[in-house]
This record gives C-alpha cells, sequence and structure tokens, in this order.
C-alpha cells in the first residue's frame, strides 16, 4: 500500500498503480460519527476540488464527503449500499467510497502526509 494522504475534512486518498486515487474518512471521521447506517455514492462524472460528492449518515448524524482535488470520479463501493457498517469496520480498506482520477498530475502529493494529519487531529482535539 503506498503512502496516505489527509484532507483536513478528515478524507483519505490512497495513489493505486493504475494512477487512480481510492477516497474514504478516516477512523478519526468514522469515530466521530458513530455506527454508519447509509452511504449515497457519488455519480460517476467530473467534480470540482470540495464539491460534495458523497454523504454518509449515522445514528448520529450526517456529514459531506467532499472532493480531495479535481477530476473524474470512476468507481464507487457498491458494496456500501449494503453494508454501510464497512466504513466503521474497515475505514481504510473495505470501507472505501470512490476512485477517481486527478485533473492534475501529482496533486495528491501536495495534501497532508501522515504527520500534518496527526497535528490536525491534535489541534483539533486541543482546541
Amino acid at each position: 500500500m503506498s503512502e496516505l494522504r489527509f484532507t483536513e475534512d478528515h478524507e483519505w486518498l490512497r495513489t493505486e498503480a493504475d494512477g487512480s486515487v481510492t477516497v474514504g474518512i478516516t477512523a478519526f471521521a468514522q469515530n466521530a460519527l458513530g455506527d454508519v447506517v447509509y452511504v449515497q455514492l457519488p455519480e460517476l462524472q467530473n467534480y470540482d476540488q470540495g464539491a460534495e460528492a458523497s454523504t454518509v449518515e449515522s445514528v448520529k448524524a450526517a456529514s459531506g464527503v467532499y472532493m480531495p482535488l479535481s477530476g473524474e470520479v470512476v468507481a464507487v463501493n457498491e458494496q456500501l449500499e449494503a453494508n454501510p457498517e464497512l466504513v466503521n469496520e474497515d475505514p481504510l480498506g473495505e470501507g472505501w467510497f470512490f476512485r477517481f482520477i486527478p485533473a492534475q498530475a501529482g496533486a495528491v502529493e501536495q495534501l497532508l502526509d501522515q504527520d500534518a494529519y496527526d497535528r490536525l487531529i491534535k489541534a483539533n482535539a486541543d482546541a
């Protein structure tokens, strides 16, 4: 598995061998949401960075999953339609949401690395 990148919205990204990028929500995010009961997956289309691509609903709240970079969604995790609890059980694995092709090559590298994301979580916890 390649190195993960993160957004300030608590999404993780993993660049795959074919150049696509897999997106999911972090363990921090799914812990904050609680038990996930529904996931609305994105359409296979182009999205601008920051656009709401997906929605995750839990027993506590509903939250948007935002497009971390501009690009085209090319695959969705259809398992989540019948088994949204995968987001809780394996947020960095089987609980992924979608894959996309970034509009700009190398843009993923500009996002937060693990150390920067850990600092963000700590800052949020201290606030």
